[in-house]
């Protein structure tokens, strides 16, 4: 095997594919990408049996074959070359000859025939979304999956619906709940619930000079497509949570606030608050204002803003990551808080839309000293 290419390009190739490979595994070869260069192209695989990913490149193949190359070495070889160009060769004993200018480096490959062949997506059903849109979308509803060793396995997905020409996805923990929906033009109703860790990396390598991203939903598996890669990931099966039943409708008290004043006020007050001490951020809800306060083990503090509020009067307590990563991926000026108390949970939404739709849920506070 030998052939030469841009080493620019292979090198960003490796970079994204990494995102696909096994970081510690029994098995070495899970580690690697795998190298098959035949004609012109040179084919690109990683795939850690829950996530697998793949590119072609051009390339000028002078003697075709294959080869998996551990992910991390190879990375750090290209990124440290210097030369325009790369040119890599591998012997019978599969020692792999790497050359970018001055430098030259010579590592043991493995076979390709012991790495683990990839998923197929078949009886797929084929959605066309413009790449900004599904990166917004994942962006605003992904902090909201479950992540963790206790974990429901079907609280670590988002759920994709298209009905009547809305997109819309949901993610949700058991704490707190986020709906993401934006029109599109489908060909079809369709629903699945994707891993969040594959959708969150697919849209890693979204760039500017992507436009769209092709997904083919099959009955086990689903491909994403975006700029010349295409990722595989097993979809999650099972009835996914009957969110609608614990979302209120009816509120007894609603605030209008600014957004990015209130998050630099929960910001400021999280400071006192580490990932030892889980001690809620006080609300208390009183005549035109919200008074933040919190107290731990290293001290109090307290700040305040105006706000709009109707309704009654009333103190709750929140996790202060969880309220701010709602907030921030708002992206509205301004948003109004809805609630029901100080034991209900508080959905935060646009004033005057509902293209998302978080929910919180509170935490029990003690009497104060």
């Amino acid at each position: 095997m030998r052939f030469t290419v841009e080493r620019q390009v292979i090198s960003d190739a490796v970079t994204n594919l990494s995102r696909a490979v096994a970081i510690k595994s029994t098995i070495p070869v899970l580690e690697g990408i795998n190298l098959i260069a035949e004609g012109s192209c040179l084919k690109m695989l990683a795939y850690n049996l829950d996530l697998g990913m793949t590119k072609v490149i051009d390339v000028k193949c002078e003697q075709p074959g294959s080869v998996v190359i551990n992910s991390r070495l190879f990375g750090e070889m290209l990124r440290k070359m210097s030369g325009d160009f790369v040119s890599i060769s591998v012997d019978e004993r599969l020692m792999c000859k790497i050359e970018s200018s001055s430098a030259v480096f010579e590592i043991l490959g493995m076979a390709s025939n012991d790495f683990p062949e990839m998923p197929v997506v078949d009886n797929s059903k084929k959605l066309s979304l413009p790449c900004e849109q599904l990166k917004d979308m994942v962006r605003q509803t992904i902090f909201a999956v479950g992540i963790g060793d206790g974990v429901r396995p079907i609280l670590t997905g988002i759920l994709f619906e298209i009905y009547k020409d809305v997109i819309c996805l949901t993610a949700v923990d058991g704490y707190r709940l986020a709906i993401r929906k934006e029109k599109t033009v489908s060909s079809g109703d369709i629903s699945f619930i994707a891993s969040g860790k594959a959708i969150g990396e697919a849209v890693k390598i979204i760039t500017d000079d992507d436009k769209n991203v092709e997904i083919e939903v099959g009955k086990r598996h689903i491909s994403i497509n975006i700029g010349g890669y295409s990722l595989i990931s097993r979809l999650l099966e099972g009835e996914f949570v009957n969110y609608q039943e614990s979302m209120p409708y009816e509120f007894t008290a609603n605030a209008k606030i600014n957004t990015k004043q209130i998050i630099s006020i929960i910001e400021r007050i999280s400071l006192i608050i580490n990932d030892q001490i889980k001690t809620p951020v006080r609300c208390k809800i009183d005549g035109d204002k919200i008074t933040f306060s919190c107290s731990t083990a290293i001290g109090r503090a307290t700040d305040s803003c105006l706000a709009k509020i109707e309704g009654d009067e009333f103190e709750i307590g929140f996790n202060s990551k969880f309220l701010l990563d709602a907030l921030k991926a708002t992206e509205n000026e301004e948003v109004i808080l809805n609630f029901n108390g100080p034991l209900s949970p508080m959905i935060i939404k646009p004033i005057d839309s509902e293209d998302f739709i978080y929910m919180v849920m509170p935490m029990r506070l003690k009497a104060e000293a």
